[in-house]
């Protein structure tokens, strides 16, 4: 088997490409509403308010989430300025994390050059990084989780007497519960714990339980969960029974999806690879049961099975759930394709058919049309279809690479058919931000607005959100905005204020027109055109100063 792998593609695989894709291009699209606009808001709140203690959303109490993400966000806006590069940071580096650690999984199991294969495939994988540059809390939650989970691995497979791993694990269990609550401690042990099941390990299970270890979780844990109880008396009822036991066994949440709702998430989450992995496992067919130790296939399919399988039988089902089931499959992948590329490499003999080269090109053109005929099928779209051919030609040309290029290489070089896929990849996700942020910014972000705003409306005047709530309007303006009978998320938070807060900052249809009739002219935003209408049978002599279909700004003024 080749082992060499150079140090210059090493860099790139690591370090080059990761950059560029995951923090070099953070800033360009704006914050996507309601999640980026709603996790950027939280940290920015708590750096002007001073209180990184309580969580706190247009300024009533969020409980629904723990507070690590909201306090490694809040450090890098106050580093980079409130802005979307800084808001995504955070995220961002944790999806580079995580190529570090398929890199160092690989490494571990098959030697450098399978940690190269597996970072690459992982790093190109849409999943992960759409997942990873979007500012949502899954990406950190996988990266401490999934920390944990090698960490108990390296102590529980070949390193049982070097407790440091074990201590590891706790500490990461701890930043994975303070990112997203209990899962964070559950999957790492759980997962440890079947391993040794299956792989009867049975003497070993009770030395994951370690004193020093909880107490090492705690110390982590434990200093926030006291403050944040003491100054909120109603927390640990919020949190662990409505956010964790409800949120697991009833549809309290609005998120239930059917049992198979991961599956086909899990498969498209692996394009472009997903259809070059029959060529790849087919081409080393006769060795595919060697190239596996068995300890390792258990262990990685523990790993992947149980997550899956947990979240399948959640009633709360979205979408970045499934993010630590990314890094054991991709190591398990990353080997396949370097295996393949050595075979072909040096026997020159390529094991192919129709059945093998057919997946990768319908993968292509189901890719090709869908990025063409976007506009035609998304209701949502403000785009016309012939003003958005232009904007993707350059992706259409990449995914023509994609169809050819690796072919001639694998046929004509016997060499370069997997790095060929990354690197064309790689250049398909970047020929894409820029027609991705045309089409989605203005019906999916609030810059739009708020540079309306800025232009239309005069500095100090606080605008009014009439029945809709964008996180983004006050993330951007760096104020809280007052929002009309619509609470949503905020239920809880907002039941808590004062009757002259809630008043002031989320009044009803009729502390609206109490408010307006006060005032000698105001300005609302709003996101539908009835709205407007009803705007406008308050004050007919009411002005649309600006729109873009999905929303609108109004002027209001007051007839003398």
């Amino acid at each position: 088997m080749v082992e060499n792998i150079s140090k210059t593609s090493k860099a790139v695989v690591l370090f080059i490409l990761p950059l560029l894709l995951y923090i070099a291009t953070l800033e360009y699209m704006p914050l996507v509403e309601p999640d980026e606009g709603r996790y950027g808001l939280i940290p920015q709140e708590m750096n002007l308010a001073g209180d990184y203690v309580t969580p706190k959303l247009k300024g009533v109490d969020y409980f629904e989430k723990p507070v690590l993400e909201y306090w490694g966000t809040a450090l890098c806006l106050k580093i980079f300025g409130d802005n979307a590069f800084a808001s995504r940071l955070f995220v961002a580096l944790c999806a580079w994390g995580c190529i570090i650690l398929v890199y160092r999984m690989g490494r571990r199991f098959h030697g450098e050059k399978t940690g190269v294969y597996c970072a690459a495939l992982l790093s190109t994988t849409i999943y992960h990084f759409a997942m990873g540059r979007a500012h949502v809390l899954d990406m950190p939650l996988s990266f401490f989780v999934c920390m944990a989970i090698w960490s108990c691995y390296r102590f529980i497979a070949d390193d049982i007497h070097k407790r440091i791993w074990l201590y590891l694990a706790y500490f990461f269990a701890g930043l994975a519960f303070l990112t997203k609550g209990l899962i964070g401690i559950v999957f790492p042990f759980a997962v440890a714990f079947f391993y040794m099941l299956f792989t009867k390990r049975y003497r070993f299970i009770f030395r994951l339980v370690s004193p020093l270890g909880i107490l090492i979780l705690a110390a982590v844990a434990g200093p926030w969960l006291y403050l944040v109880q003491k100054a909120n008396p109603d927390f640990f009822h919020f949190f662990f029974i409505r956010e964790h036991l409800q949120r697991f066994t009833t549809t309290v949440h609005n998120r239930y999806e059917p049992f198979w709702f991961f599956i086909p998430i899990l498969f498209a989450g692996f394009i472009p690879w997903l259809g070059y992995l029959p060529e790849a496992i087919r081409g080393m067919r006769p060795k595919i049961r060697t190239v596996f130790k068995r300890d390792e296939i258990i262990f990685l399919f523990t790993w992947a099975g149980f997550i899956m399988l947990f979240f399948s039988a959640s009633s709360s089902k979205l979408v970045p759930y499934i993010a630590p089931v990314f890094i054991p499959l991709s190591v398990m992948a990353g080997h396949i394709f370097r295996n393949y590329d050595d075979t072909v490499r040096l026997s020159g003999h390529i094991n192919t058919s129709v059945f093998t080269v057919v997946p990768a090109l319908i993968q292509i053109f189901a890719l090709a049309a869908g990025i063409i005929l976007l506009p035609i099928f998304d209701k949502g779209s403000q785009i016309s279809f012939a003003a958005w051919i232009p904007w993707i030609i350059a992706p259409v040309a990449v995914l023509f690479l994609l169809a050819v290029v690796p072919g001639l290489a694998r046929r004509k070089l016997h060499a370069g058919w997997f790095f060929s896929i990354y690197f064309i990849t790689a250049l398909l996700y970047a020929s894409m931000l820029v027609p991705v942020t045309k089409y989605i910014t203005p019906y999916k972000s609030s810059w739009p607005i708020v540079q309306a705003i800025k232009q239309n409306v005069p500095a100090g005047a606080v605008p009014v959100q009439f029945k809709m709530s964008s996180y983004g309007v006050d993330f951007y303006l760096k104020m809280r905005t007052p929002v009309v009978d619509d609470y949503g998320e905020l239920d809880y938070g907002v039941a808590k204020l004062s009757p002259a807060d809630k008043k002031l900052y989320f009044p009803s249809s009729a502390d609206f027109k109490e408010l307006y009739m006060a005032k000698e002219e105001l300005w609302c935003i709003t996101d539908d055109i009835y709205k407007v209408n009803l705007l406008k049978e308050m004050s007919p002599s009411a002005q649309v100063l600006w729109q873009n279909r999905e929303f609108f700004l109004v002027h209001m003024k007051k007839h003398k």
